[in-house]
């Protein structure tokens, strides 16, 4: 369900409910981290070894791109079941049956690129334990894309109905940029 064009929006108050939403992911994504970071190495063992840590960002960053993949499956079966967009991105813009899907996959790629560098930079500076960061980052991810999905396809609660899946993909992908760049610039 998609909010009307010509309905009015309380922009104050949706901007109140973005940012408590905002603020209750990054409570999560600090609880989880905490969580993560002492429970993760207590069931696996995480590689010291650079080849082997950047192997280890890539096996983890999948399961950020599956969720690619699940927007790229969204889309192409909304596709094939509609006749406005049945002839492809270049017959012209997704109609209204799949501007959710189309939305989703858009953003879903743009923040799997942002974590999928995360990742990466994160295992070049990380080793061992602290990799366990990278796991929980990736469920947050996941659990992220999950509720902005479902955000959207309930729209009549507008932009603060996905603010919470948004922020809990966004947080720790934003966490994981500062952390590296605190790593790279640390003497020594």
């Amino acid at each position: 369900m998609t909010r009307n064009p010509g309905q009015p929006i309380d922009l104050p108050q949706e901007e109140r409910a973005i940012r408590k939403a905002g603020t209750l992911s990054l409570l999560l994504c600090l609880l989880c981290f905490g969580l993560g970071y002492l429970i993760w190495p207590l069931w696996f063992e995480f590689p010291a070894e650079l080849v082997d840590r950047l192997a280890f960002a890539l096996q983890v960053s999948l399961f950020a791109l599956i969720w690619v993949l699940v927007g790229v499956m969204l889309v192409s079966t909304g596709r094939r079941k509609s006749v406005e967009d049945v002839g492809g991105s270049a017959a012209g813009p997704p109609s209204a049956k799949i501007a959710v899907q189309v939305a989703f996959l858009q953003n879903t790629l743009e923040q799997a690129v942002l974590a999928v560098g995360a990742y990466l930079v994160l295992a070049t500076r990380l080793s061992g334990p602290a990799l366990s960061l990278l796991v929980t980052a990736v469920i947050l991810f996941g659990v992220g894309r999950l509720l902005f999905l479902r955000g959207y396809q309930r729209d009549h609660r507008g932009a603060k109905g996905r603010a919470f899946g948004m922020t809990l993909t966004m947080w720790p992908t934003l966490a994981g940029y500062l952390l590296a760049i605190a790593l790279i610039l640390r003497p020594g």
